[in-house]
């Protein structure tokens, strides 16, 4: 019975994660880190939405181990921390295509 409780917390592992991809602004953020480290200011830009959204979807990704954040003066600039990630946006795009 072991291997059922095993594969269950697995599972919900794997549920989380695709839980944090399954919005679509969190899903945009990670692609756009997949291309390298970036400021809030930057993703603002990129994302077109407010920085308050912006810094919510980025505090989930942090607490749930997705990106980590590392503060240069006054800015703070976010990147991958789950080097599954990558592998994951590169397989959803073969998928669904670009």
């Amino acid at each position: 019975m072991a291997k059922g409780s095993q594969e269950k917390k697995r599972c919900a592992r794997i549920a989380a994660i695709f839980k944090t991809l399954s919005h679509p602004q969190r899903l945009f953020l990670l692609c756009c880190l997949c291309e390298g480290e970036a400021a809030v200011s930057d993703l603002q830009k990129v994302c077109g939405a407010p920085q308050p959204v912006i810094s919510q979807h980025l505090s989930r990704m942090r607490r749930e181990g997705l990106v980590k954040a590392r503060r240069t003066g006054t800015s703070v600039r976010y990147r991958i921390a789950d080097p599954r990630i990558p592998a994951i946006v590169r397989s959803m795009e073969k998928i669904f295509g670009p």
